[in-house]
Formats: C-alpha cells, sequence, structure tokens
C-alpha cells in the first residue's frame, strides 16, 4: 500500500495541528446519496472528515493503516474506526462493512496521494468490474459474428415461426434464464479465450487480451485471488410445427 507508515512518528502533531473540514462540504456530498445509513472514510488519519461525514450519516467506519493515528483518532458515537493493516484481504474488509453494495458514500480526504486507486475503486464500487468489461467489449465489436447480435438482443428479435407450446418462450418473447458459476479471474478469462471472436481477431492481427487489457481486467475482478459468481444470461424459444 502506497503510503504505509508515513505518518506513523508525527500522529500527535497530525492531531494537533490538521484542520476539520466545513461542514456544508460534506452536505453537499450528503444530498447526493439516496440513502445515509453508512459512509467509509479511508485514510481516516485521526478522523478529521469521518467526523463531518457522521454528521450526515448513521454510521461511519473510519479506516487506515497506520495504528498511532487510529489510537489517537477522536472520539465520536457515530464514528467506528478500525485499523486496517496492508495484510487485511478484501473479504475481510468487505465483511467489515457487511457486504458488498453497503457503503452509501465513500471519501478519501487529504490521503489521498497514499492510497492504491485502482484497488480501492473496486473495493468502493463493485460495477468497477462492469465497467472495465464493458470496455473491453466494445473493443471487440469489429470481430464479432453477425449472428450474434440475435444472443445481444436476448433472442427477441430471433426469427422462430412455429407456434407456441405455452410459457417456454415464443417468437419475440423468449423465457429469460440464467445461470451461474463460481469462478476465478482464471476461468473467466479462460471463458472470454473461448469466444470465437478472440480468434477472429488474431487472423485480422489484433490482440484483444493483450497483456495490458489482461491486466486491467485482473485489477477490476480484484485479483487471482478472488472468487466471483459469473452469471449468464440464456434465453430459451420452444415451439411447434404448425399444422
Amino acid at each position: 500500500m502506497a503510503g504505509v507508515g508515513l505518518f506513523d512518528k508525527q500522529a500527535e502533531v497530525y492531531l494537533s495541528v490538521r484542520p476539520k473540514y466545513p461542514s456544508d462540504w460534506f452536505s453537499r456530498l450528503s444530498a447526493l446519496t439516496p440513502h445515509h445509513s453508512l459512509a467509509w472514510d479511508a485514510g481516516t488519519g485521526n478522523g478529521q472528515a469521518a467526523m463531518g461525514v457522521a454528521e450526515f450519516y448513521d454510521q461511519v467506519i473510519a479506516t487506515d493503516v497506520s495504528e498511532p493515528q487510529i489510537s489517537l483518532s477522536m472520539p465520536h458515537p457515530k464514528v467506528k474506526y478500525v485499523h486496517t493493516p496492508p495484510s487485511m484481504s478484501d473479504d475481510e474488509l468487505i465483511a467489515m462493512f457487511g457486504g458488498e453494495g453497503m457503503v452509501d458514500l465513500g471519501t478519501v480526504a487529504t490521503a489521498v496521494h497514499c492510497v492504491e486507486l485502482q484497488a480501492f475503486y473496486y473495493r468502493q464500487c463493485p460495477s468497477f468490474l462492469e465497467l472495465a468489461m464493458r470496455r473491453f467489449l466494445e473493443s471487440t465489436a469489429p470481430y464479432r459474428n453477425p449472428g450474434t447480435s440475435f444472443v445481444r438482443d436476448e433472442y427477441k428479435t430471433l426469427p422462430f415461426p412455429f407456434e407456441s407450446v405455452g410459457s417456454l418462450g415464443s417468437e419475440g418473447e423468449p423465457l429469460m434464464l440464467e445461470m451461474k458459476q463460481e469462478a476465478s479471474f482464471e476461468v473467466c478469462l479462460g471463458v472470454i479465450k473461448s469466444w470465437s471472436l478472440i480468434s477472429t481477431a488474431k487472423e485480422k492481427g489484433v490482440d484483444l487480451l493483450n497483456e495490458g487489457v489482461v491486466k486491467e481486467l485482473e485489477t477490476a475482478w480484484g485479483g487471482t485471488e478472488v472468487i466471483r459468481t459469473l452469471n449468464y444470461n440464456a434465453f430459451m424459444l420452444v415451439g411447434k410445427v404448425p399444422n
């Protein structure tokens, strides 16, 4: 972690001289979140920003890699200070908040230069992975088989001139299904490598999964040790030959 130990030796000085942030700043932030149950102040130091956030949220979890800073934190009934050493895993951190998607507001004040931004963005916003995947999928567009448009349209535009047999999907109204798979990043990457468009692009001299792309996806995933649930959307059409 980028800023480990930077302020350990001057934690007392930090507490005595660092200013508190204007309440108006946090009021403006709170107006942007629909819920105000839980906020996370990362790199909290002694809690200078956490104290301001606590005016507008039911609970604030304030974290810092510096144990001396946390030990000198300013008490507040709505702020829970937690020492988060670099050895803490993503799973442990997420569990501390009660699961993914539980944080209504995340703040990093003067400590932003000490934060590993990619890792923090992933922890703060589960959709970070979705954004990375969306960028990757956009890059694959020139190499897709035209027939895959039916899949992207969820079979809603797939010609299917058969009589409906009930609730299992008919022309224009497919049955929506879902499959789940617990997977590591390597498994997810393998699934992507199995796509025909990957080889189509290679035949045209384009490596869609070059080292930089793979690294970006791996970071967004959360690292090679993280296990995630892959959701496969599936669509069913069933019919019988007309008499």
